[in-house]
């Protein structure tokens, strides 16, 4: 018979090289589930809380740890080691008392970063595209797999829609809720989430056109000053005049 679907394991040496655990120290590694994030942009859960939190020593204790609702993704217990936590996502630990966002490192891959309580209740969600249901409404897909209703009056006149591809919305946590929108435009604040450019970020002071043959581009001056370019698809907007949450370098 022929193989039938995918693999269920993973090995450590084809791993994503972000991954903070030894390519030869053991043979497998946790593969992580298909779910709201990539394989390539996601970190599965069990390694956040053992390798890069350090809450456990082993896969037995940290499986322990999250059957007993003790880790909190996004303002919900996950208990299952696979999880795929990525860009953006907020994990609380309260019995520790801590709270971190999965951020890109520059020029390596996601990692953690501590961030105040105050943040715990919000996420930042990049406008991946759009579609147009039933009655007209607007339903909007996020970089996360969320997808969030716009109710319109008038689909003639939809002036509820004012949202494009690649703007960013701050929603609540776990409800959902729009809490503000962010234009992807000139003098916006930008973090840059893939490329050799990846962790930086700063203010988008030139935004390009692209064309069949160039995909569109963006000037970004770095917080070191420091101009440099990217493509539009790798940066997420994350402030107007400043970033709405902590980034690695402040």
């Amino acid at each position: 018979m022929g193989k039938k679907g995918g693999k269920r394991t993973q090995k450590r040496l084809p791993a994503p090289p972000f991954w903070p655990i030894h390519t030869k120290e053991f043979r497998w590694a946790v593969k992580p589930r298909p779910g709201p994030h990539p394989k390539e942009m996601c970190l599965p859960l069990s390694i956040v809380v053992r390798d890069l939190l350090h809450y456990t020593k082993t896969a037995r204790e940290t499986k322990t740890v999250l059957a007993e609702g003790k880790i909190k993704v996004d303002g919900k217990a996950r208990r299952d080691e696979k999880y795929p936590a990525g860009l953006m996502d907020v994990l609380e630990v309260p019995d520790a008392e801590s709270t971190f966002r999965i951020l890109p490192t520059s020029g390596k891959g996601l990692s953690v970063v501590k961030i105040p309580k105050k943040e715990a209740s919000f996420k930042l969600c990049r406008i991946e595209g759009k579609t147009t249901v039933r009655k007209g409404n607007v339903q909007l897909n996020l970089h996360d797999g969320r997808n969030i209703l716009v109710k319109v009056k008038d689909p003639r006149n939809p002036l509820e829609d004012a949202y494009s591809t690649c703007d960013t919305l701050q929603i609540s946590l776990p409800g959902q809720k729009i809490l503000k929108h962010m234009k992807f435009s000139e003098g916006a604040y930008g973090l840059i989430t893939a490329g050799r450019n990846m962790g930086r970020h700063g203010k988008l002071t030139k935004i390009e056109v692209g064309t069949a043959m160039k995909p569109q581009s963006v000037t970004v001056e770095g917080s070191e000053g420091k101009v440099f370019q990217t493509i539009a698809d790798h940066v997420f907007v994350v402030g107007e005049e400043k970033p709405l949450v902590k980034l690695w370098e402040e």
